[in-house]
């Protein structure tokens, strides 16, 4: 009985350590300050998507390579929410990439 009741303590007490807020339960995770601050501004500057090639696509967050070969594809764009007018993209892959892209004027 005495042994049963330790066990129960022993899993009690790693249950209460696993669900405890603070640094000490997830050391590697960012805070939700940080989490806010990096999607609040763009780690880069925007990509055209007038002009920019496949790889310079490819290295905005969340925009999936069949989605930027979609983007070459239709251009030229006059603003960047022609992606989403005329259904290049999807609405939750804009979402991710709007605050990552501008569309220059290409003049002829």
């Amino acid at each position: 009985m005495a042994s049963v009741r330790l066990l129960a303590q022993f899993l009690l007490a790693i249950a209460l350590e696993a669900l405890a807020p603070g640094p000490l339960a997830h050391p590697a995770l960012p805070s939700q300050a940080e989490l806010r601050a990096m999607k609040a501004a763009p780690a880069t500057d925007p990509v055209d998507i007038n002009s920019a090639s496949l790889d310079q696509l490819m290295k905005i967050p969340g925009l999936p390579r069949t989605w930027a070969a979609r983007i070459i594809r239709f251009r030229p764009y006059r603003a960047k929410n022609e992606l989403l007018d005329r259904g290049i993209v999807t609405s939750e892959v804009y979402a991710r990439i709007k605050d990552h892209i501008i569309a220059h004027r290409a003049y002829n």
